[in-house]
């Protein structure tokens, strides 16, 4: 009985953890990184016999490989999901008190003179990254570009271009543009 409890991943709460991510409950397509897909082939999960996907450290300490990885290979609708999340967080995930204004990170950042401004880019540039990994044509990545691309420029103005960054919101324009493009694919 100490044996089990000893191994068993633990909450703070004192429960063991119910979470698990099965690759054969993922639907879809798996995609790496790099927007290519995995072949399921013979050699998927070839360790599994091994060490069961977890392994036992110094002190009974259990590592358990088998939790999902949100940087790992993900099928195209979690890439999306997770690019949605992304373009939230950056400009709409805050509340001015007392206003209906919102804002996200890319305003908090966009205080910090010119290199606040390049981390901003440069996250809004991730997401164009990922939209290209989706597959998404050359006219939806222009357009897209065309947001960061007058987000970054105004946005180096010092007072005025920060308001504009918290008002234009390029990171949801471009989830927008994106979305509307892979609602026309065919799944």
């Amino acid at each position: 009985m100490q044996d089990q409890m000893s191994t068993s991943p633990r909450r703070a709460s004192g429960r063991a953890s119910q979470a698990r991510f099965n690759a054969n409950e993922v639907r879809g397509p798996v995609i790496d990184q790099d927007g290519r897909e995995v072949p399921q082939g013979p050699f998927q999960g070839s360790f599994q016999g091994a060490f069961n996907g977890a392994f036992e450290g110094p002190g009974g300490i259990r590592f358990d490989f088998q939790t999902a990885n949100p940087f790992g290979n993900l099928t195209r609708e979690q890439r999306i999901t997770r690019l949605e999340a992304v373009a939230k967080l950056l400009d709409v995930a805050f509340v001015l008190p007392g206003t209906n204004i919102r804002y996200g990170i890319d305003g908090i950042i966009g205080l910090i003179p010119v290199v606040g401004d390049l981390i901003a880019t440069a996250l809004s540039l991730w997401l164009v990254r990922e939209a290209r990994a989706l597959g998404a044509p050359w006219h939806v990545i222009t357009r897209m570009l065309g947001n960061v691309a007058v987000e970054g420029v105004i946005g180096m103005v010092p007072v005025a271009g920060d308001a504009f960054d918290v008002l234009f919101r390029a990171n949801m324009r471009n989830a927008k543009i994106l979305r509307r493009w892979l609602d026309t694919q065919p799944r």
